[in-house]
């Protein structure tokens, strides 16, 4: 208590120094009249009423420009209150799929608890911690779980809350936070300040006699300097910073030891975590008894955890306008498709233009589905999205993290596989190859100027070395090789339609007929015709017909 008031008469200084002079005149003013003739007395108080008000509407003048321009800063004020700990109420057990960030969170916990035994052996508690991933995976969630766990204030800033067009106010920003900060670490025995999108202001620095980047510039030196002037013996601020930039662009500053001494890396989910994720949000909507979790999250690899909520809540908005009391799991699909492939436009095509696009998708469909040794295919739909008459959605079954040979070989052959469908079929092509070809390419071409996977033995990254100093037999040869993989695969994918051509003719007969299949209507029409997935197992096949 006693330390709350010493800090609460030092902002409030002015008013106790404005209140002693009021009470000292008034006490003058009394003294004066008591000595002063009955006469004089009389006219003194008779006019008093005036220059009461008079002094009252001088008083009040000077309050408003006071407050106005400097009690709050002007441009430069920062109206910012700790947030307590019992108020954010998001433990780690909130955070649902950072397994890995989480642990590596607790350890910083755990080192804030025992800061005072850190103390005395010697040790200095940490400065600052960035938090680096993709958007929408939870870091501001787990800044806000470490705060609640350590059990200290918060205080929660956005990287454009100090950018302003005059120089000098993010500067005055950063200082008027950190001294909030270590006021509160005073009274609280410590406090976080977490900085969103820190990037805004920690770019790396430009320098130029002209004076651009000049705002920018001084706001992240005062954040150095306030950094460096974090003394953990007598103020325990740490400082919680989130990016979704690349850790290269923020200056070299500012990742010095000293200043963010913890990075912790959050990633998107991975499968057991969706899963985990995916039960959660389902937890706060009505959710029939055909939604198979376990589907949902293989469904949905690469997304993160705003993705998945933002998926529930796009199916709950599709259920309620189909006036169901429940999400099923085609409202789940359907969100899904629309988050993902964007809003069905209504094209009216001719019956030739329909079925030479359903022949194409299904040539690219059977491809996927018999032959990829990584992807599933979840939605095939000659409906038009995003421009296109149709398409093919697929997505590999796991999460990978490189490619080998054999993918992207596939990859090729699948690209490929629309343009073989049409020509089996129709002996011509149509310009909605176009894309195929352009994705092929540029397979090919990194695999032989970029990894070398060619056959010649041609081993180095050829990109890295500028086009003219490559010799013209060298360009001829690496060139050759790439057209030899597209022709290579162009014939593989040509038998491999032909081999299975009574499976391509079914799923384009069904596509002109219903428009769409996903998975499961997919897998149907494939049975029919007597095909199924070579390395499917028969715990996939019990998973699949849930």
């Amino acid at each position: 208590m006693i330390r709350k008031f010493k800090i609460y008469v030092k902002n409030n200084k002015i008013w106790f120094i404005i209140g002693s002079i009021v009470v000292g005149l008034l006490g003058t003013t009394i003294y004066g009249l008591s000595q002063m003739e009955s006469f004089y007395r009389v006219m003194t108080l008779a006019q008093l009423p005036m220059q009461l008000l008079f002094a009252f509407v001088s008083a009040a003048a000077f309050v408003f420009m006071y407050m106005s321009f400097f009690q709050r800063g002007g441009f430069s004020r920062l109206n910012k209150k700790k947030i307590k700990a019992k108020d954010i109420k998001v433990s780690f057990k909130d955070v649902i799929g950072l397994d890995s960030a989480k642990k590596e969170a607790l350890e910083v916990v755990q080192l804030i608890k025992d800061r005072t035994q850190l103390q005395k052996i010697g040790g200095k508690i940490i400065k600052g911690i960035l938090l680096m991933g993709p958007p929408g995976c939870g870091k501001t969630l787990l800044a806000k779980a470490i705060a609640t766990e350590c059990n200290i204030p918060f205080i929660s800033m956005a990287g454009s809350e100090f950018v302003e067009m005059f120089v000098g106010v993010g500067a005055s920003r950063v200082r008027s936070l950190f001294k909030k900060a270590r006021e509160y670490a005073y009274t609280d025995g410590a406090c976080i300040v977490f900085i969103d999108e820190i990037e805004v202001i920690g770019r790396g620095r430009t320098f130029s006699f002209m004076g651009a980047g000049e705002e920018t510039n001084s706001t992240q030196n005062q954040l150095l300097v306030e950094m460096d002037g974090l003394d953990s013996k007598k103020s325990n601020v740490i400082v919680i910073a989130a990016t979704n930039a690349d850790e290269n662009v923020l200056d070299k500053a500012l990742l010095r030891p000293g200043r963010f001494d913890r990075k912790i890396s959050i990633t998107l989910p991975n499968l057991k975590e969706r899963k985990s994720l995916f039960e959660f949000y389902l937890k706060s909507v009505k959710v029939s008894s055909d939604v198979k979790i376990d589907r949902l999250a293989k469904k949905a690899v690469y997304k993160s955890p705003a993705d998945i909520e933002n998926m529930i809540k796009e199916a709950a908005l599709i259920a309620t306008r189909k006036k169901k009391e429940q999400i099923d799991m085609k409202d789940l699909s359907e969100a899904m498709d629309r988050i993902d492939l964007g809003m069905e436009t209504n094209l009216d095509m001719t019956p030739r233009e329909l079925e030479m696009t359903a022949y194409h998708e299904a040539g690219h469909a059977v491809a996927i589905y018999l032959m990829h040794p990584t992807d599933d295919v979840f939605k095939v739909t000659v409906k038009s999205h995003q421009g296109s008459l149709g398409l093919v959605a697929h997505l590999p079954k796991e999460e990978l993290h490189s490619a080998d040979r054999e993918k992207l070989t596939a990859d090729i052959v699948v690209s490929l596989a629309g343009y073989t469908a049409e020509k089996i079929k129709y002996n011509t092509s149509t310009i909605g190859v176009s894309a195929d070809f352009n994705q092929a390419m540029r397979i090919a071409n990194a695999m032989i100027w970029k990894v070398g996977m060619g056959e010649n033995g041609y081993v180095g990254d050829f990109s890295a070395i500028p086009k003219e100093e490559i010799s013209q037999s060298l360009k001829e040869k690496l060139n050759n090789e790439t057209l030899a993989i597209l022709n290579a695969c162009k014939s593989k994918a040509d038998k491999f339609l032909r081999d299975n051509w009574d499976a391509v003719d079914a799923v384009a007969k069904r596509l002109v007929k219903d428009k769409e299949l996903d998975f499961d209507e997919l897998e149907e029409t494939m049975a029919s015709v007597g095909k199924r997935k070579p390395e499917t197992s028969a715990a996939d096949d019990a998973n699949n017909k849930e």
